[in-house]
């Protein structure tokens, strides 16, 4: 996601710096970026210099106090609380006091993890969907403490990147990923009883609801850890049984099948991660 958005935000023209926990993190979080800029490539979608322009936009580094000349700050490392309130805390202590710091969070509570700093006020939530680069939403979370005029700002970045904004109220999972995990776990579901196969069950979702990629290519996709994590947030948040994981997912997780970020889930792929087609399911009901 974090590369996602880094890629996004050069080909809008923003010098964009992408900080990982280590050079070499972000060294392979470049390549993908190029990776991915070079499928667009492929498919006529950008041109050589467009490409160019985008990644000499992109500084990589793994030095935080970066921030300090930050005009605008996404925090996008994985769904823990306490990581993200430390981050925050120490963005809020490196970044001037007028930057606004914005959390990717798609399952966790703004209001908390804006504690952790002396700007509540500038703390927001920007939850984007994968794949970042081609999917133009973005969900805007108020917190508790977000001031109006953060909002407003934030809506305004989002109309010049050419992106729609949707306000949303502090939830578990807001609305695309509470409902999307919803859609996940019954197709889940519906393979593990035996109703139809994996692969059938992803081409009656494309060709009848014209999805890009069904439910369980957009699982392996997203990550299977991760979509364990936000129905086991929401399990727990809400306290409801349809929200309880199916037993399927958490059999992938902990065999480390985990989609395309280990090339084995529902479905095979490269390590492009484009699917293998070889007529053949990992997991069947």
């Amino acid at each position: 996601m974090g590369q996602g958005i880094a890629e996004l935000l050069a080909s809008k023209g923003f010098d964009t710096y992408l900080l990982e926990k280590s050079i070499e993190d972000a060294q392979c979080a470049l390549h993908h970026i190029e990776l991915s800029l070079d499928k667009e490539l492929s498919k006529w979608g950008i041109t050589r210099a467009e490409k160019r322009a985008t990644l000499s936009r992109v500084h990589i580094t793994d030095d935080p106090t970066i921030m300090s000349d930050a005009d605008f700050v996404i925090e996008s490392v994985y769904e823990c609380l306490q990581t993200k309130q430390q981050i925050l805390e120490l963005f809020d202590e490196l970044s001037r006091p007028e930057v606004i710091l914005a959390s990717n969070t798609s399952t966790l509570s703004l209001t908390e993890i804006a504690a952790f700093t002396r700007r509540p006020d500038k703390v927001i939530g920007l939850h984007f969907v994968h794949p970042v680069p081609k999917i133009p939403l973005v969900e805007v979370v108020r917190g508790l403490k977000t001031s109006s005029e953060t909002v407003k700002n934030v809506f305004d970045f989002l109309s010049y990147l050419e992106l729609e904004g949707v306000e949303v109220y502090e939830s578990p999972g807001f609305v695309t990923t509470r409902l999307i995990t919803m859609l996940i776990n019954e197709a889940l579901y519906t393979l593990m009883e035996g109703v139809a196969t994996a692969t059938d069950i992803d081409r009656a979702m494309k060709f009848g609801f014209q999805f890009k990629v069904g439910p369980l290519e957009m699982a392996d996709r997203f990550g299977l850890d991760s979509v364990l994590a936000a129905m086991e947030r929401l399990y727990r948040e809400f306290g409801d049984p349809k929200f309880r994981p199916c037993p399927i997912l958490k059999k992938m997780v902990r065999a480390g099948q985990l989609g395309v970020k280990t090339e084995e889930g529902f479905f095979l792929y490269d390590e492009d991660g484009d699917r293998i087609e070889v007529n053949q399911e990992v997991v069947s009901g």
